[in-house]
Formats: C-alpha cells, structure tokens, sequence
C-alpha cells in the first residue's frame, strides 16, 4: 500500500475505532492482537511499558515528591527505595520522613544535623536496635572477680565503675575492659561515691571517709553518725557532703574540713537514699540553679533546701500512703524537674515545681518491679528475675533480659543502672557501655552490657 493510501486508511479507521464503545475497542485490539508476528508484538510491548510505567516521582517538583512520601510508612519506603537508584535518591533525601520515623522510635533527634542521609542510616540502625529489644537480644554479660567478701556498695560513672566490699577494699574497673585500674584499703562500704582524684566512703562502722585514689591515703574521716551509713552523696563547687544513715538523720558536712555542719531530722526510718542536685525549674520555694537534697526512707522522701545556708528547715514531704501502708522502693530518680520512686502500687512521678503527683504508671502483668533508671523515653526496670525496658509514652514494657540469682538487698545499693543517656531517647551511638550491675553471693559483679551493633 502506498504511503498516500495508508495515511487515508489510517484515518478513516481511526476515525471509526474512536467511535466504538470500550467494550468494541478492546475486541478490535484483541483482534489485531491476534493476527500481530513477534516483530508487532515486540514493539507493542516496548511502547506499552512507557505509556503505562511513568515515574510520578522523577517528574514531580521535589517539594511535592517529599509531600507524597510523608504519607508512606518507613517500611514501604524502605521497599520503594528498591524500585530505582533515582527513587532511592529521592526518598533517602526526605529528612523530614527519616526523622519523624526515628522519633517515633524513641530516638533522639538533633536539629543541628540535616544530611537527609544520615537520618535514613540512624533509622536503619534504630529498627536493628529495637528489634533486637524486642527479641530479648540486645544485650551480653560480663563478670568483674577480684573481692573476697560480699560486695555491698557500687557506683558507676564515665566507663568506670566502683566497688566497695567486706573484704575492707574498694576497687574502680574499668568496664569496657574488666580491668581493675585502682584498688585501696577502706573499711566496710555501704555505700561509695568516686571522681577523678577521690573516693568518698559510708560505712557499716558508722562514718564517712574520703580517699585519695592514687596513694590510697584516707584524706578524711567524718564521725557523727550513731548508725550504718547507707547513702552518700558531694559537691565540690559547695564543698559539701550529705550523707545518710540507719540512725534516721542526714547529716551536712563541710567536704575539705571534715567538720559536720548540720543534722537534719525528721525521718522515723533508716535514711537509705540521699541525692543533691541542682533545680532545673522554678516554683514558690525554689529557683533554678539552686541547689536541692533529697532524703527517703521506707516510707517518706523529705526535700531540702542546700546552699550557702546550712541550716535549712524541710520544704516538703512525699509519700504515696498516709497510714504508711504502702512502702517505698529505696531508689530514687531526680534530675532537677522530676521525682521517681517506685512502690508495690507503680512508679510515682512528681513534678518538682508543684510536688503534684503527676501520673502513677502501674505494671499489673509484672508485680514489685523496682526502678533502676528514669528518662524521657526509656525507663529501667527489674525484679527477681529480669531486668525490663519500659517504654513511657505508652507505659508498656518492650524488652526484658534475664538475671542470674543476684544478692538480695533490702537497702536497694547492691545493684545499679549504667549509662542513663539512652532513656531519654536512643540516638544509634549512646546505646553503648554499661546498663545493669549487681553483686553476686560468690563476690563477683554481674554486668549487663549492650551488645555492639550488627
């Protein structure tokens, strides 16, 4: 057929096909399908997947692109970013996707960082993390050997982590290593506080000391107490030591003179907590930047006013029971906004500007859990038998690790948290180090440490 016949024919039939129904149309191509060899078939296929496959996402504006995948869960756009490398380039570089996936995590976010890549990589390593949480996986143990006699105090700061025994020694590891980096002569330790030159030291023998870690010399010795001190705690910029005791009082002593300055009463029980720490919001009693103790017992925690004035009068007192039915655990959170004791009824929050209770998370699947740490996001749980991850915002445990037969302790110091920061949010680096410690009846320290990433 002539080029001239075919153009005519050609639209003649087009003009006719344009006329039929959909139903007409689709039997036309059917039929013309049908008597079609490779070499039509071949083209109509190739021709198809362009008129058919057109990427939405490589002619959209970006601005519109991002707008689209904002209603994507990650796990689809994780799959989407398979489909090409252009659509791999477009969805790796929505910062807003990525971060909003890893709040929704528990993940911290960093305003300060807007490589839309790198967020992408936090998700990825936040889903491994969490995944691992939730198959009881992300955690390995350790055992620190060395004492003689039942461990009794410990504390843990930077990497370091000390230990105070009957055997009249304390020792500072090393955590990452398991290495003993310092060990001195003491008396008995019921409770132990460390930084880098000193030692500070309560004792079953009814005092306080201070050593000094590289000579191992007793620097000094704080007599006063009529009972076994249980909790200590310093300052350096005041100069001032608290510490508490089986004999119900907290005593303030002036740290470099070894002097006591003053003794707070009003306990009926053994003090087994003391904390200072600096107030973080303001209320009728007190500013930000001042300076605040805080002392519980069985059944009480008691505030107090510490700064250039001694001799302070009790601002407030809390309890969850006023017949004292109801006991309290003997840890205690404070970070200078928020109060957290645990109790047989859940985990107390107080709000430190007001001193209302401001929720009482109960955890009936799991009874008398007690509390080891406390953040924005995460808190540390445990029991006799595991330690738990709780997840706050919807007050639901995530994760649990199981715990050998660890030594019991009314008194709570025989165990402790590690590193704290990933309770306010996981960031894919803080999830490191130290998260759980306790003593052991043959005189070990049993650790609970994050397992590295995959």
């Amino acid at each position: 057929m002539e080029r001239k016949d075919f153009e005519t024919w050609l639209d003649n039939i087009s003009v006719t096909f344009l006329s039929l129904t959909d139903l007409q149309k689709n039997e036309t191509l059917d039929h013309l399908i049908s008597l079609s060899g490779a070499v039509q078939l071949r083209h109509l296929s190739n021709n198809l997947e362009t008129l058919l496959k057109r990427d939405f996402l490589k002619l959209l504006p970006l601005e519109l692109s991002f707008y689209l995948l904002k209603w994507l869960d990650p796990q689809t756009l994780l799959t989407c970013c398979l489909v090409s490398k252009q659509w791999n380039k477009v969805i790796s570089a929505c910062t807003e996707v990525w971060q909003t996936a890893c709040k929704n995590l528990g993940w911290q976010i960093d305003d300060s960082v807007q490589d839309a890549l790198h967020w992408k990589k936090v998700y990825l390593k936040a889903i491994l993390r969490m995944k691992q949480l939730e198959d009881h996986e992300a955690f390995e143990t350790s055992s620190l050997i060395g004492h003689s006699a039942r461990v009794y105090a410990l504390y843990y700061k930077d990497g370091l982590l000390c230990t105070g025994s009957d055997d009249l020694s304390a020792k500072l590891w090393d955590v990452s290593t398991g290495q003993c980096v310092y060990g001195i002569q003491t008396h008995t330790c019921a409770a132990v506080k460390f930084d880098e030159q000193k030692l500070v030291t309560g004792s079953f023998d009814n005092t306080v000391a201070c050593w000094e870690w590289s000579s191992g010399a007793r620097t000094q010795h704080f007599r006063g107490h009529t009972g076994a001190v249980f909790s200590v705690d310093y300052n350096d910029e005041l100069d001032i030591l608290v510490s508490g005791s089986a004999d119900f009082t907290v005593k303030v002593w002036a740290l470099s003179a070894g002097t006591c300055l003053n003794t707070l009463t009003g306990h009926t029980e053994w003090v087994t907590k003391v904390v200072l720490q600096k107030c973080k919001v303001k209320s009728l009693l007190h500013s930000p930047g001042d300076y605040i103790l805080l002392s519980a017992d069985k059944y009480e925690i008691k505030i107090w006013p510490i700064g250039r004035e001694i001799n302070c009068k009790c601002l407030k007192t809390l309890s969850v029971s006023e017949d004292r039915s109801i006991c309290l655990q003997p840890r205690l959170h404070f970070d200078g906004k928020y109060i957290v004791c645990s109790s047989a009824l859940g985990l107390y929050q107080w709000d430190f500007a007001s001193y209302d209770i401001l929720r009482v998370i109960k955890t009936p699947e799991v009874a008398n859990l007690a509390l080891l740490g406390f953040g924005d996001i995460f808190a540390l749980l445990f029991d006799n038998r595991y330690l738990y991850i709780m997840d706050l915002r919807t007050e639901s445990l995530i994760s649990r690790w199981p715990l050998p037969e660890y030594r019991k302790s009314k008194r709570g110091s025989s165990f402790l948290a590690g590193e704290a920061s990933w309770m306010n949010g996981l960031d894919g680096h803080n999830d490191t180090g130290l998260v759980f410690a306790t003593s052991m009846p043959d005189h070990s320290i049993h650790l609970v440490l994050w397992k590295e990433h995959g």
